[in-house]
């Protein structure tokens, strides 16, 4: 811990070096003669980057002297770059022309924060993304920002996927694509598996921890992620992008574009495939997409179509690894096996496996298949010269299933009666099931921003989405006869039964509605902000009444989440900001679905404090910031078991999340770079209270022990995440970078107890890249990415349960990790035309 914190401090204090040498001012006005407030300068090969103040100036310090590329740009207006002599002070000033077709990136300027904002945030362009796109999911590709901790099932970063930001996981993390939501409406996480290579049509990222400004969709409780898909390309192109890498993964991508047809159509396609077996035994992953996208562009409007889709058939590696056999003695191990009545193929399958890859899944079919297809349209119209209005269409598809093999299920769990055969009664059997996801979600979004002023800017916004998923399951093969008296099944010549029995179904509607107003007034240097938000859900659901029976039900809830905030200039082209904010949550799908009105949780609401500091220099690009995040109402798993005899997550009264991050880049030389982010942060439940089952002779529940925690560690919330990425170009064209990722310890469940933990780890990743153009190829690049460079054995993620057996006091813990992989590697070749 106190190299972590010496760590931390040496990235907080790193903006304390920077020594000014040459100033550099800019003012940007109109064509007529108008100050233009908030228009983005930067002085290309450094870190010096920002946005003009309410006069339309901008003052770079430590620019060297020699000939610079200087480039400024403003929404509405044509981007200007103009190549100068720096000789020591200099006072530039750039006209802007009014644009002559409606950029793209108005479509998810409403849901953005700016360089002004008064919130926490990064910004991730294509290229940034490009430099690692080798085949992993999205959430490995963002591992490098502040607060994240990313981890996979299967160990190696393609399959299932998963990402935490401030100790947050998906659920409490809002994501938008083009600014309609994509989070899941009754699960609300993300699960970016159904969306494979989707990097690749992606033009850049906004990341904002806390609540942020206003979205749409799920409430944002750890952060948001917004995404913007591809923009304007005036040129044709094609673009070849093929992987192969470790555990047999490959991934080929076919990129085209026609580029700008009679100055108003584009058109861009993508292809992709990627597979792999995975870290994990037999953690496969097969996986294909596509993205289409025409536009149309207008002096004063945009029209665009997206379509897009994503398959994915992965082998279930969701168990994780059983810590007898991951850390465990042979004793230990056989203990288990008796313990959890391991016979034949599964007790020599735990047995002989490598313990890091450990899969208990045999079944051939132990497969997730689900396909997911989007359709966007979006319309941007510049009515007057100081207001746009947005607005957009969608409609998303999803269907699939898992199957999985249940040895010796019981037929009261399926609705079944025991069975006669031979005059003998049998009430279990092997079977296998699968359980079908069937939905559809649809709606619109809008926005107006109106620039009343160079003093005062104006967004109005929200949107209004329903969902209809239908869930049921099939059992369609068993061992044994699922009813005493029926011919209509096909027989095996083993005897068993292939059989299509549907033993439940029920169906959901949720509608999200949601309005925001957010405003920025400016004051000389320092802009004060106020942001409101209305939401309103409705959710009907097959849940239990108060006679415990389950009938289709049905709830409301009423949403007012207000944001306030003011943020400063200062002349050396910095800003500090401060801001409050309030957040509100409903709870998930399995929390209404398991519990009666009188059980039933409440909404999670959250109070979001950040107060941070922003510089942006030639050498150095650094960002701090501290937060206080006080809930109120947290759900947690307990262990609780409620009226219905599940253990659903609870309320709890009071729990925070409390921190400081830093987000610092060096660039001293043009060969030469080095970006480090820290995140040290305190997370606490003030009162915590655990339930244990006691388990009697026949193995039924007899009681629950409780015991008591204060002050206690929330689950999976390490106290410090560090990332490093030192980058040397020893050519022009060619790339050496060692990244690094450093988390402290993780606890499984809210006991604090060390025993039911993740270690710390510190994980280094080397990229080398080589980059070529010649006759009739714009860029040849070969790329090589090693992952875990030092083969360091750890586990990013991982849960935990607890259990006292027939009588004796001892609590007996079962703890299941999943661990990555060890040093592989990502080799890829990337052709443009």
């Amino acid at each position: 811990m106190r190299k972590a914190l010496l760590l931390f401090v040496l990235v907080a204090s790193c903006p304390i070096l920077l020594l000014a040498q040459y100033h550099l001012s800019i003012h940007v006005a109109d064509e007529m003669n108008r100050q233009v407030a908030g228009a983005t300068a930067s002085v290309a090969g450094t870190l010096a980057t920002g946005q003009t103040n309410r006069s339309g100036n901008i003052r770079f310090r430590n620019v060297e002297e020699g000939r610079r590329l200087i480039r400024v740009s403003f929404l509405g207006y044509k981007p200007i770059e103009r190549t100068v002599t720096v000789t020591g002070e200099e006072q530039l000033n750039f006209i802007l022309e009014p644009q002559e077709f409606l950029a793209d990136e108005v479509i998810v300027n409403a849901t953005r924060a700016n360089a002004n904002s008064a919130t926490s945030y990064k910004n991730l362009t294509k290229e940034d993304l490009a430099k690692n796109n080798l085949g992993q999911d999205l959430p490995f590709l963002l591992d490098q920002t502040p607060g994240v901790v990313s981890y996979s099932d299967a160990g190696a970063g393609v399959g299932y996927t998963g990402l935490r930001i401030r100790g947050s996981d998906p659920t409490r993390i809002n994501v938008t694509l083009n600014g309609i939501p994509y989070n899941d409406s009754e699960s609300m996480g993300s699960f970016f598996v159904n969306l494979p290579d989707f990097a690749s049509s992606v033009d850049n990222i906004q990341i904002q921890r806390g609540v942020g400004t206003s979205t749409n969709g799920a409430g944002a409780f750890g952060a948001s992620i917004n995404i913007q898909t591809n923009t304007r390309m005036d040129t044709a192109y094609a673009e070849l992008d093929n992987t192969y890498g470790s555990f047999n993964t490959w991934k080929n991508t076919v990129r085209i574009g026609t580029g700008l047809i009679n100055d108003r159509f584009t058109f861009d396609g993508r292809l992709s495939r990627i597979q792999s077996d995975g870290f994990i035994d037999r953690g496969s992953s097969d996986l294909k997409s596509f993205f289409l996208s025409g536009a149309w562009y207008g002096k004063n409007s945009l029209l665009r179509a997206n379509v897009f889709s994503g398959k994915e058939r992965t082998y279930q590696a969701w168990n994780g690894v059983p810590e007898e056999k991951l850390f465990g003695t042979a004793e230990d191990l056989e203990d288990y096996i008796a313990a959890n009545g391991l016979e034949g193929r599964d007790a020599v399958n735990i047995r002989d496996a490598d313990p890091r890859r450990y899969n208990s899944f045999l079944y051939e079919n132990q497969h997730d298949n689900y396909q997911q297809d989007h359709y966007q349209l979006l319309y941007s119209n510049n009515l007057m010269p100081n207001l746009v209005v947005n607005g957009a269409l969608h409609y998303t598809r999803g269907r699939g299933y898992y199957e999985e093999y249940r040895p010796n299920a019981s037929y009261t769990d399926y609705d079944l009666e025991p069975v006669l055969v031979n005059g003998e009664s049998i009430s279990r059997t092997d079977l296998v099931r699968q359980r079908w996801l069937s939905n559809h979600f649809y709606g619109l979004t809008y926005s107006i921003d109106y620039n009343a002023s160079d003093r005062l800017n104006l967004t109005l916004g929200g949107a209004y989405n329903e969902y209809k998923g239908d869930h049921f399951g099939d059992i369609i093969w068993s061992r044994n006869p699922l009813f005493t008296e029926r011919e209509d099944y096909d027989f095996n010549a083993d005897g068993s039964f292939h059989t299509n029995h549907r033993y439940y179904f029920n169906d959901a509607h949720k509608t999200d509605f949601n309005v925001f107003g957010k405003g920025e007034y400016k004051i000389a240097n320092a802009v004060f902000f106020a942001d409101l938000q209305y939401r309103r859900v409705t959710y009907s659901f097959l849940g239990y009444d108060r006679n415990l029976n389950n009938i289709q039900q049905s709830t409301e809830m009423n949403f007012f989440n207000p944001k306030f905030g003011v943020s400063y200039q200062f002349a050396n082209n910095s800003n500090a900001y401060v801001s409050y904010a309030i957040g509100n949550k409903e709870p998930v799908r399995d929390d209404f679905e398991n519990s009666t009105p009188d059980s039933r949780p409440k909404a999670e609401r959250m109070q979001n404090i950040e107060l941070g500091y922003r510089l942006a220099q030639r050498e150095f690009n650094a960002g701090i910031n501290a937060y206080a995040m006080i809930y109120e109402d947290q759900l947690i798993l307990t262990g609780q078991i409620n009226d219905v005899g599940a253990q659903t997550r609870l309320n709890v009264p009071d729990s925070y999340r409390i921190g400081i991050e830093a987000d610092v880049k060096w660039q001293p030389a043009r060969q030469f770079s080095w970006a480090l982010t820290g995140a040290l942060s305190r997370n606490r439940i003030k009162d915590f209270y655990e339930y244990i089952n006691i388990y009697d002779e026949n193995w039924d529940v007899s009681d629950q022990q409780v015991s008591q925690f204060s002050n206690t560690h929330i689950a999976l919330s390490p106290s410090f995440v560090g990332s490093s990425e030192i980058a040397y170009r020893p050519l022009a064209k060619a790339e050496i970078a060692l990244i690094s990722k450093y988390v402290s310890r993780q606890y499984l469940d809210n006991t604090s107890n060390v025993d039911r933990s993740l270690d710390a780890f510190f994980v280094n990743n080397l990229r080398l890249s080589y980059n070529l153009a010649f006759r009739g190829v714009k860029n040849l690049g070969i790329s090589l990415l090693v992952n875990n460079l030092f083969n360091e054995k750890y586990e990013s993620n991982g849960y935990t349960y607890s259990s006292i057996f027939q009588g004796d006091p001892t609590v007996y813990a079962s703890n299941f990790y999943f661990p990555q992989a060890g040093t592989n590697f990502l080799l890829g070749l990337n052709v443009k035309f």
